[in-house]
């Protein structure tokens, strides 16, 4: 892999990984654009290592008071609302990781394909649309329930579908909850935070394994550019849905899974 492909695969990370069009149809895309190129799984891995460092940074207040008032609940102390919000995230990622654990082979075996890709971009961007149209409310991310985070987790799992878009359908399901886009965007960052973290270790650890053959002036080009857009990217959409919404999300996930059919079919 040379730097131009490892900078435009890093940039496609970067940019797609939490917006709601899937960052994985693009990969695929991309790498085929690129001239069918494999990117590996320490090229991936550390594409994600940058993702998570971005999120990481970017919520690192929220993260530091949730973690500091989780830890306090936990050994006895008061229960505030960011403790809660703490117990929310770890809840609600339970349901991914164990169907993700069950259903891992078929989610990068049978069901990846261009064709449930396109199928998928195309029905939960409607769905998407019709929640940001409809069930959009003005609660915040403090508000959730128990019953709510279940929905949530639940539909964090269905991402394993390639093409839904793990952040698409979280903020999906927020949304017919009546969350407002910008807290429904807020808490699917924050709940993709302990996903990417074990699947990026699960990686490293099959990794660290078998060795890398990649250069390091590669991944470290790759690490610097995903965190970078994925940084940016963050910042841009959470003022961009609250001016604008997701309408124009639902169209490139139409147009997208359109052109993937066609090509495919």
């Amino acid at each position: 892999m040379d730097y131009i492909t490892a900078f435009w695969l890093a940039l496609v990370q970067g940019i797609t990984e939490f917006l709601p069009i899937s960052s994985q149809a693009h990969l695929v895309l991309a790498g085929q654009w690129l001239g069918e190129v494999y990117q590996g799984l320490d090229f991936d891995v550390i594409l994600h290592a940058g993702s998570l460092v971005a999120v990481i940074f970017y919520f690192r207040k929220e993260i530091f008071t949730m973690t500091r008032d989780w830890m306090g609940s936990v050994s006895g102390g008061e229960k505030t609302k960011d403790s809660k919000l703490a117990w929310w995230v770890i809840i609600g990622t339970i349901p991914a990781g164990v169907l993700g654990l069950i259903f891992k082979d078929a989610a990068e075996g049978l069901l990846r394909s261009e064709v449930i890709m396109g199928v998928a971009l195309i029905a939960f961007g409607l769905l998407l649309g019709l929640a940001d149209w409809k069930g959009r409310g003005e609660r915040d991310e403090y508000s959730l329930t128990l019953k709510d985070v279940l929905v949530i987790g639940f539909a964090q799992a269905i991402a394993l579908i390639p093409g839904t878009s793990r952040s698409g359908i979280t903020m999906t399901a927020a949304l017919f909850l009546g969350m407002s886009r910008e807290a429904a965007a807020r808490f699917s960052f924050l709940l993709s935070i302990p996903i990417i973290a074990a699947a990026s270790l699960l990686s490293a650890v099959t990794l660290f394994r078998n060795g890398t053959e990649m250069p390091w002036d590669i991944l470290l080009l790759g690490f610097v550019v995903s965190a970078l857009s994925t940084y940016a990217c963050i910042h841009y959409f959470l003022a961009f849905i609250k001016r604008i919404g997701m309408q124009p999300f639902v169209i490139y996930r139409l147009v997208l899974g359109g052109l993937l059919l066609w090509f495919f079919l």
